[in-house]
């Protein structure tokens, strides 16, 4: 396949895969303020996207850790970038309708490890970095995040215990529209990121920039523009898991999560950390929860969210160590994955839809407990 044309081909697709990062993880923005009624869903979404898109301009240090320092650009080639981000478009897609909150961006490293492992054997991976800047921030920054939650949860009640209820309810509500708005834009200046040192590794391995290039301005704009799209679309089956389903969410502890996650993720950008603003969220979440109670934490959907954690990375890398093997055929075996890849998505859409999930009933869930969110903390 002549390389101009599958240059086009894996920007396009690393487009798509930003596009299903940002409905996958508007949940990590927005999920705490929808569920405690601080924001309308729509509301939200709009102003996550927006502050996706601006996020995106922030910064490119991630960008460059993925385009220069997770594998070797001179033993791959655009062909297999394409069968990685295949890869993670898929897991992305099957935790969505699964209502899984898990990691967009170890779906990213998990797909293009598996591919370029298939393509330029165990030396094309240098796995030093991935050791120090994914697994390792993988392990640490829930844990990270879930104690900083809990610390701040229970400062905020113990601040606030002799408040008028209706008053600390209102004011913590309020506060949360500006963290939440917070978080969504340092997911743009993290997430973001990802898709646009994707696209500088194609350029360069396709012999159109020199190595160690940072993304050229169109490509920011794009990947902004796409994650932004993808937010503004609303991932409502997460924001449901994450809103209503690992914690009775009120507005003092939504305020706490937002809060906590914003500082983490934005100290990742600065250091150049690929993090999974998922996990962080998730482990905000689960840290805010138990500053007000341990009970308060739905310990069982906990479970299920780490287990599908610890199956990101493997699982994206098989597939798009699949991919890769498959498009490495020639013309036609990137013709088979992209029609399979097109295929699957569109299956997922339609068993979706069967059982859809909206801004109108987000937080109408059966398997959750009844809560008094809008009541006092």
């Amino acid at each position: 396949m002549d390389v101009s044309l599958i240059v086009v081909v894996v920007v396009i697709t690393a487009l798509v895969f930003d596009f299903t990062n940002g409905f996958h993880d508007t949940a990590n923005a927005m999920a705490t303020s929808i569920a405690t009624g601080a924001l309308r869903p729509k509301a939200a979404v709009a102003i996550a996207g927006c502050l996706n898109l601006v996020g995106a301009f922030l910064s490119v240090q991630v960008a460059k850790t993925i385009s220069g320092g997770l594998v070797d650009e001179r033993l791959i080639t655009p062909v297999v970038i394409f069968a990685g981000l295949v890869g993670a478009i898929m897991w992305n897609l099957t935790t969505w309708y699964v209502g899984l909150p898990s990691s967009s961006s170890h779906a990213l490293f998990g797909g293009l490890i598996g591919a370029t492992w298939v393509a330029g054997g165990a030396g094309a991976i240098h796995f030093n970095t991935v050791l120090n800047k994914v697994v390792l921030p993988a392990v640490l920054s829930p844990v990270v995040a879930a104690l900083i939650a809990v610390t701040v949860t229970y400062l905020s009640l113990r601040i606030t215990r002799r408040a008028e209820p209706g008053v600390v309810s209102r004011g913590f509500k309020l506060s949360q529209a500006v963290s939440g708005s917070m978080v969504a834009l340092a997911h743009g200046t993290n997430d973001a990121q990802k898709t646009m040192g994707v696209i500088t590794l194609t350029l360069i391995t396709a012999g159109t920039l020199p190595a160690g290039s940072g993304p050229p301005f169109w490509v920011v704009v794009a990947a902004g523009l796409a994650i932004g799209l993808g937010t503004y679309v609303g991932g409502w089956r997460i924001i449901r898991t994450l809103g209503r389903r690992v914690s009775d969410i009120r507005p003092v502890q939504g305020f706490s999560a937002d809060t906590t996650s914003a500082a983490v993720i934005l100290s990742s950008t600065h250091l150049g950390l690929p993090l999974s603003t998922t996990q962080v969220c998730t482990g905000s979440i689960f840290g805010a929860g138990a500053g007000r109670r341990v009970a308060a934490v739905h310990w069982g959907v906990a479970g299920r969210i780490a287990l599908a954690w610890s199956f990101t990375l493997p699982s994206a890398a098989i597939v798009g160590a699949a991919a890769s093997w498959l498009a490495a055929t020639g013309t036609v075996g990137v013709i088979v994955v992209a029609v399979t890849g097109i295929a699957m998505a569109a299956g997922i859409y339609g068993a979706s839809r069967r059982n859809p999930v909206t801004a109108d009933n987000v937080n109408d869930d059966p398997t959750a407990p009844t809560t008094d969110l809008d009541l006092a903390a």
